[in-house]
């Protein structure tokens, strides 16, 4: 099984190889939170917030299925599939 992990707000992780890193930008109201999506290329790079219900448990990120577990206005679990 795929081990969760746990961001606060402001830290991040790499989807996989070749894809975006994601980082957790926390809950802009009670019933929205909010993850940047980051690309790459060298030094430089851009990034966009994207917002979703908290209702929402199952998101698609760069192609990537990712399970929210838990959300919290300081924290999200993820697993990453």
């Amino acid at each position: 099984m795929i081990e969760p992990i746990v961001l606060s707000v402001g830290e991040s992780v790499h989807l996989r190889q070749g894809k975006d890193h994601i980082y957790y930008a926390g809950m802009p109201s009670e019933n929205v939170y909010s993850i940047v999506q980051k690309k790459a290329a060298g030094n430089q790079g851009y990034a966009w917030n994207l917002f979703y219900s908290r209702k929402q448990q199952e998101i698609t990120i760069d192609g990537v299925n990712i399970f929210v577990e838990n959300v919290t206005p300081q924290e999200i679990t993820l697993r990453i599939g």
